[in-house]
């Protein structure tokens, strides 16, 4: 297990340096010019000159590609053009919003797949099955911007059970304070998380449910389970003890998958909602031009990304050890 983990961390190395290499040269094709935008349109073609020398566009991108390396690995990810504030320091605040939304979401989108999938594959062709199904169909098939409206008008300008917009107290500090007694901001929290973290989740439940189904129905018609259920064993343990157990270990890396897709999907889903994320934070960037902060937001949701995937091969390879030894 050893060795495969320093090989996945030494693949690790060369992964990181080529997201950076791609988002920087990526960000080279936006068109416009950040000078100009940020001199607005009564800019005099010196000042725009006199402004591109200044933040280093006139240089070759090589150079300003290798610039870029070496601020990163101090820890630096340059000055936002429009908020005048270092681009670490803007991502870092805004960064918990997102993983903790991305996180919840994940959660939901397990719980409600692994049972909408179990229950489906339990009752093959029955109405349950059926109902699971087009339940699953329904979150592949709607789009999370579309989902988060209906939500939104649904439960909370009609039913007004929930808020429409914002965060309160991040969660791990709500969890802090209905420990010593106060449940309160635990309470506002979750109402607050509920809605977007539900539009999130659906499309990633749907797709984890309709492989848990066929992984399933796979193992239940393996030997050990006919052997389980002849030696007189419940059919509820058969299912929840030895065949989910079982059926889980290729659900494991399209779980690891998905994060990245929530990580995507919080963009819109953080600008319906009004909360404030990095996917607001984007929005607000782009439509701004601010070269260095978007280079930093993507630099982190690639880093995230591959980060999770690192930790979801590193996962397989302890519960399956076959991994090990290819």
């Amino acid at each position: 297990m050893t060795d495969y983990i320093i090989r996945r961390l030494l693949l690790f190395i060369p992964m990181a340096i080529g997201i950076v290499v791609v988002t920087f040269c990526l960000l080279l094709l936006i068109p416009g010019d950040p000078a100009s935008v940020l001199l607005g349109q009564e800019a005099t073609p010196e000042g725009v000159a006199s402004l591109r020398r200044a933040l280093g566009l006139d240089d070759p991108w090589f150079i300003r590609l290798g610039s870029y390396f070496w601020n990163l690995l101090h820890g630096d990810m340059g000055m936002s053009i429009f908020q005048n504030a270092p681009v670490s320091e803007i991502i870092l605040g805004r960064l918990g919003a997102t993983i903790e939304l991305a996180v919840v979401a994940l959660l939901l989108a397990i719980i409600i797949g692994v049972t909408l999938g179990v229950l489906a594959a339990n009752r093959q062709g029955g109405i349950i099955d059926a109902i699971a199904m087009l339940v699953a169909q329904f979150g592949i098939s709607i789009p999370v911007y579309w989902l988060a409206l209906l939500l939104m008008l649904g439960f909370a300008v009609h039913l007004g059970w929930l808020p429409a917009i914002g965060r309160e107290e991040p969660l791990i500090s709500a969890f802090g304070m209905a420990l010593t007694g106060n449940p309160a901001p635990l309470l506002d929290s979750l109402s607050h998380i509920i809605l977007p973290a539900l539009s999130l989740a659906l499309n990633s439940a749907a797709i984890i449910s309709r492989l848990v189904r066929t992984s399933m129905l796979e193992v239940l018609r393996e030997d050990f389970v006919r052997t389980a259920k002849a030696k007189g064993m419940r059919r509820s343990k058969v299912i929840w003890k030895h065949a989910l157990r079982n059926a889980l270990l290729p659900v494991v890396s399209v779980i690891g998958l998905r994060f990245g897709a929530l990580l995507g999907g919080a963009i819109l889903t953080e600008t319906i909602f009004a909360w404030p994320g990095l996917g607001q934070l984007t929005i607000s960037a782009i439509s701004q031009r601010d070269l260095p902060l978007i280079q930093g937001i993507v630099l982190t949701f690639a880093l995230i990304y591959a980060t999770v995937t690192l930790l979801v091969d590193l996962l397989y390879a302890a519960v399956d050890p076959r991994i090990r030894l290819r």
